[in-house]
């Protein structure tokens, strides 16, 4: 049931993915990315299995998330196998940017699912965001842009995530394009409203919050999640469309993009803009689950989502 949402409330504690420090080596990403475009994708494929095996063996707090996320998705209790199957889907949706920043699209298979609306989307020429989550790979749809002339994707993230992305692209290819705008900052708005009037794609990542941001408490896998209310206030604020899209890694070299329409604030009366953003965030809450339970190795939010652990917050 997503038919239900608490009234938007501050948040007033830092959240763990914000001071909880990644897990990972930019040196090793570098080395594995030069093996990779030496050596092929099967063969680094083999040495990517043995790094997730020592991660599998010497989980840390990740597998705890994991299994956390497991019992709330799956009709039965997860296994050390399912486990493993997260881990590696995580793996290697990071070893293929490697490819994918290097302009090797042709390695993978891509299926699009409701491709009509981006179509219809990009002849409207007025922009639109795009509402996504740390599920699947964003790489790959930041990919299927380049491809395209003329069609930008331009992500739109907070600060200390766009210095910790832009060090992962440097480390995979330090020629590789940084389309960021950084939140928070005083004219972030503008930049978003720029790239928008050029009928650019605005990408968030609408399931992470801050400290002192508004958010919405909506039913999320049999639970209450806190979702921002940020991201949409900025949709309805500059009245424009907002589309989910997910780019889920499907075994093998095969990925899907998923497409759904989720609000069009572009007509969106002023006194009913709270209520409006209300629905869109229930209706992106409930695409997630669905998405969630259909490619569950995909979800890619290892830390305490719910808050279901005892309280240590930064202060």
């Amino acid at each position: 049931m997503h038919d239900v949402a608490s009234p938007p409330r501050t948040l007033h504690h830092a959240q763990e993915w914000v001071t909880h420090p990644e897990r990972g080596n930019l040196r090793l990403l570098s080395a594995m990315s030069a093996l990779s475009l030496r050596c092929g994708r099967s063969f680094s494929r083999m040495v990517l299995i043995l790094i997730v095996a020592y991660y599998w063996l010497r989980p840390g707090e990740a597998a705890g998330h994991i299994a956390r996320f497991q019992r709330r998705v799956f009709t039965r209790r997860p296994t050390r196998r399912d486990l493993f199957s997260h881990l590696l889907a995580f793996a290697t949706c990071i070893h293929d940017r490697v490819y994918l920043l290097n302009d090797r699209m042709a390695a993978f298979s891509l299926e699009i699912t409701n491709e009509e609306l981006l179509t219809r989307a990009l002849k409207h020429g007025s922009g639109s965001f795009l509402m996504s989550a740390h599920i699947g790979s964003f790489e790959v749809l930041r990919a299927l842009g380049r491809q395209h002339p003329g069609v930008a994707v331009v992500m739109a993230m907070y600060a200390d995530n766009a210095r910790k992305i832009g060090a992962v692209l440097a480390a995979i290819n330090p020629r590789a394009a940084l389309d960021i705008i950084p939140l928070g900052s005083i004219d972030a708005m503008l930049q978003v409203r720029t790239q928008l009037d050029q009928g650019a794609f605005v990408g968030i990542l609408g399931d992470r919050t801050l400290a002192d941001e508004p958010v919405i408490s909506v039913n999320f896998l049999g639970a209450p999640a806190e979702f921002p209310v940020g991201p949409w206030r900025a949709a309805a604020l500059l009245r424009r469309p907002v589309l989910f899209i997910a780019g889920l890694y499907c075994g093998g070299n095969r990925y899907r993009i998923i497409v759904e329409q989720l609000a069009d604030f572009s007509r969106t009366e002023r006194s009913a803009r709270d209520s409006t953003i209300r629905e869109a965030i229930v209706r992106y809450a409930g695409v997630l689950e669905t998405i969630c339970r259909e490619h569950p190795y995909n979800w890619f939010n290892f830390f305490d989502f719910w808050h279901e652990l005892p309280t240590q917050r930064a202060t």
